[in-house]
This record gives C-alpha cells, sequence and structure tokens, in this order.
C-alpha cells in the first residue's frame, strides 16, 4: 500500500471517529433556560469562549465540511434576515463558527497555508473545494462561483461571530500533514497553534464545545 493510500486511510479514520463523536455530542437534549450556563456566574475554565454570548438570539453553525464555502453563507444570512425581515440589530445577535473536522485549516492564517501548502494537501486526501493559498475563507471567499467578501471570516467577525478551532482536531490534521511533508508532526502542531486566525479561540475538543454551547441555550445548525 502506498504511503499517499496510507495517509487517506488515516485521514478517513480521523474524520469518521470527529463526526460520529460530535453526532453523539449534538443528540445530548438542550438544557432549560435556567440552568443554562450563559446566565449561571463565572465560566468554568474551558467554557470561557462562551463569555459574551448574550444575545437576544444566539446560534451555533457547526461546520465540519468546507462544503464550497456555504457554512459562511448560513452565518451571513442569519445575521442579514435577522436585520432586514425582524428589524434586530447585530448586537442583539450571537453566532458561533466552528473549525474542524475538514475546515481545521481554516481557522489558520495565510502564511501557514502557504508555508505548508495546506491547499495542496487537503486535495491530495480527497478535500476537492479546499481552496487556494492564502486562506480562502479570510477576506474573499468564492461561493458558487462568485467573491463573497461579506461572507468572510473577518467580515463575520467585526459583526461579532466568534470562531473556534478544535483542539482535538489541530493535532490530528497537522500531524497528518506533517507526515505527508517528512516533517517534525510537534514542530508543525506548536506553529500552526501559534499562527491561528485573530479572534479565533482555541478550544480543547469540539464534541464538548457543542454539548457546552446546547446547554448555555444555542441553538444548533449543522451544515
Amino acid at each position: 500500500m502506498s504511503s499517499r493510500v496510507n495517509r487517506r486511510v488515516a485521514l478517513i479514520a480521523a474524520l469518521t471517529l470527529i463526526g460520529v463523536a460530535t453526532s453523539i455530542a449534538a443528540a445530548r437534549p438542550v438544557a432549560e433556560p435556567e440552568t443554562a450556563l450563559v446566565t449561571a456566574g463565572p465560566f468554568a475554565p474551558e467554557a470561557k469562549w462562551l463569555a459574551g454570548l448574550n444575545g437576544d438570539h444566539r446560534q451555533l453553525f457547526d461546520s465540519p465540511d468546507p462544503a464550497g464555502g456555504i457554512p459562511l453563507v448560513h452565518i451571513m444570512n442569519f445575521l442579514d434576515t435577522y436585520n432586514k425581515a425582524f428589524g434586530v440589530s447585530d448586537q442583539k445577535l450571537s453566532t458561533v463558527g466552528t473549525f474542524y473536522g475538514k475546515t481545521t485549516f481554516h481557522g489558520l492564517n495565510d502564511a501557514m497555508w502557504t508555508k505548508y501548502r495546506i491547499a495542496e494537501f487537503l486535495k491530495s486526501v480527497g478535500v476537492n473545494d479546499a481552496g487556494a493559498t492564502p486562506n480562502p475563507w479570510r477576506t474573499a471567499p468564492t461561493i458558487l462561483g462568485m467573491s463573497i467578501a461579506p461572507a468572510s471570516i473577518e467580515a463575520l467577525q467585526k459583526r461579532g461571530t466568534k470562531f473556534i478551532l478544535c483542539n482535538n482536531a489541530l493535532g490530528i490534521f497537522s500531524g497528518l500533514l506533517a507526515q505527508s511533508q517528512g516533517l517534525d508532526a510537534t514542530v508543525v502542531y506548536e506553529e500552526m497553534k501559534a499562527n491561528i486566525l485573530p479572534g479565533v479561540e482555541l478550544v480543547p475538543a469540539m464534541v464538548i464545545a457543542i454539548e457546552q454551547a446546547q446547554r448555555a441555550g444555542l441553538a444548533y445548525h449543522r451544515q
């Protein structure tokens, strides 16, 4: 079996494990409002990313697959529709986007996409809509053949969207990339960890973050 086939098998196995664990977490019932973390006082250390998500309408957009950039459009549409159809301002809306699984590297800066040829690596393991260098989601994502800057990570952050990146996924995928390029996995992971996009928060595990979000009363949207 070639090394390329081995990489594909390893990636498929990693994605399967991440997807199964996330589905289990997402199946947990939402807690009653009176027990929600968002109103329960100080946050536990691992749940501090929830701070500030106090909008009247709150939703987590679970996006383990890039899907051609559609996850970004869903967040933009949530904000725009509440603005235009319901007269609700961005200040009263709380949105969260996720980076893990096949979107893990979208939480990294352009320097990492260029240095480690991330788009090339993703395409080599079957992620064909990874985009190009630099990070295709940062400022002007191409979605449905159009460049939609208002749906970019930076544009959504300016409107209050919080993005979280799974540390477990970063460890898995940086390791796979390092192996494919004959590099030290620890060195690659540490450099990527130091080059997360500004404002993106690293969480220990997305399966835990999704469960925390549901207990805090956030609605759940699965890409």
